[in-house]
Parts: structure tokens; sequence; C-alpha cells
């Protein structure tokens, strides 16, 4: 009888709530309500109030005046953009060049040489430093007057190159400095994956004679598909939204030739030439989904490689 009175009740006695019979599927939910909350609030939300800001004209005090898709006929006309989205392109081009570098990169410090932490703290150095600071640094590699690059063209006997003056040569010279935290950061994507490559499989590779390249593309890069994806997904997104090395090294220029879309939406938006806040949510709604057309494109890929797979 004792036992009766201190017994839990069970999964069939009528006191047991409905929350106690579920608990263990509820549970999880329950810790992911905060997460799921806020990303709601502070992603999902803004994203559907750009769609909505950008059909308005409105200065972000006063009343704001619906004129529907006015602002994107807009954008189509504007030579400005037109420069900005050309750019973008470069961008997501050249930027997609960390990948396969910080991929060799991390083949290479994945070995067993002498001094490989050195080489490793060298290539993660990049990495952990501010966007800033790179800005900085790049800004006085390409000065004409005192910087490396031009010292070096020196002893080339070439002349002095103005890269940061240049309307032909300054986005390459930003995406230059883009390339070199990015690369780091793309090298340590890979170095977690190559932990985590099965050795049988290698070892059967070798075994049927794949060496070199073709062990590399038919044994290792199959199991570095994760790494790969978010590699590609970081890079895309790092590329399109391209920002704070433009506003250090050039601040959109020179003339506006180094702008991108999200330089050229804070502009509009933000800056002292207009606040334009409907036209930059215009831009943003256009960058946004670009960048949500090619990260659609890699997961759709992604599945189908598996499914094939």
């Amino acid at each position: 009888m004792a036992d009766a009175a201190f017994a839990r009740p069970g999964a069939g006695t009528p006191t047991e709530t409905w929350f106690h019979r579920h608990r263990r599927a509820i549970a999880p939910w329950l810790f992911l309500a905060p997460g799921v909350l806020f990303f709601l609030f502070y992603v999902i939300f803004p994203i559907f109030q750009s769609f909505e800001i950008s059909l308005y004209k409105w200065d972000g005090l006063g009343e704001a005046r619906y004129v529907g898709v006015e602002n994107y006929q807009k954008l189509f006309k504007d030579r400005a953009f037109e420069t900005s989205l050309w750019n973008n392109l470069k961008w997501l081009v050249l930027y997609l060049l960390a990948v396969p570098a910080g991929l060799f990169i991390a083949i290479f410090l994945n070995q067993t040489v002498t001094g490989i932490r050195l080489y490793k703290s060298l290539f993660f150095f990049p990495f952990v430093i501010s966007q800033v600071v790179v800005g900085l640094v790049f800004t006085w590699f390409y000065d004409p007057t005192f910087g490396l690059l031009n010292t070096i063209l020196g002893w080339l006997g070439t002349g002095p190159l103005n890269v940061l003056g240049d309307p032909t040569l300054v986005t390459y010279g930003i995406i230059v400095a883009g390339l070199w935290p990015q690369t780091a950061y793309c090298m340590i994507l890979y170095l977690t994956g190559l932990n985590a490559v099965d050795p049988e499989q290698v070892e059967a590779g070798r075994l049927d004679g794949a060496r070199g390249w073709r062990m590399l593309w038919h044994v290792v890069l199959p199991q570095l598909r994760p790494a790969t994806f978010i590699a590609f997904v970081v890079t895309i997104i790092g590329a399109l939204r391209s920002f704070d090395l433009i506003s250090i090294m050039t601040d959109g220029g020179p003339f506006g030739s180094s702008r991108v879309l999200s330089f050229y939406m804070f502009e509009k938006a933000l800056s002292e030439y207009g606040f334009r806040m409907g036209y930059g949510a215009a831009i943003a709604v256009v960058l946004f989904l670009i960048m949500l057309g090619f990260i659609a494109y890699f997961l759709w890929s992604m599945q189908r490689e598996e499914r094939e797979g």
C-alpha cells in the first residue's frame, strides 16, 4: 500500500497529463523555440518587410507613399545600379577561387611535415583579423607612393600602378583583398572535412590504383561534399554582400566604379545621398533574390547528386 502511495503515475493512470505523455516529443521544440523565434523576428520578418517597403516612396521619417513597382522600374534605368550589379558578378565569379584555393592549402597542411604548425598558423592568421584591418593593410599595399606592390614593380623595372585609383582595376584589387581571409576560411572548412575522410576508402582507392588527381576526384572529394557545400554558400553570400572592404578601401570610388549592390543600397537608403528607403529596399530585394537563386541551385545540385549516388 505504501508502494502504491509513493509510486510514480504510469502511462495509463488518469492523473498523468498530456504533457507528461508527450514530453519526449515536446522537449526538443522547447529548446529550439528561442532560436526559432529570434530567427523569425530578426531574419524572416525583415525580409518580408523589405519587400513591402520596396513598394513605397519613403524617407524613413515622414509618410510613406505607395508607388508599386516604380522603384524597380527606376532600378533598371539606373547606370549606377548597372555598374553595381556588374561588379557583384565580378565578385561572385572571382571570389569562388577561394574554394579550390582553400582545398589545396588544406590538403598541403594535412600532411605530416616539419614545421606544419607554423604553416597552419600563417595560413589561419587572415581568418582571425578584422575585415577593417584587411582593408587597411591592402590599401597600404596598393599605395602608389610607398606601397609594397609598387616597390616590387619598381624592382622589376615597371612604372607605378595606382590600383585603387584606376576605375578598370579597383574592383579586382578589392576582390584580391577579400580573397585573402576567405581562402583561410575555406581552408579551415576543408581541414575539418579531411579529418573525417574514411582512411579505409583511401586505402581501397590505392589498392585499385588511384593516385594523385584520381584519388582526389573519386575518393576524397565525394567525402568532402558537406564542406564544399558550406564553402560555396558562405563564399557566395560573402561575395554578394561585400561592403566593408569597399567602404574602407575606396568608399565606392573612384567615380563610383567600385560600388556593389550592398554598398549602393547603403548610399541610397542611409547615407548623405538621399534617405530613399523604398529605393534602397528595392536594391536589397534584388540582392536577396540573386543570393537565394544561387543557394537554391546548389541545394538542388547536392540533392540530385545524393539521389543519383
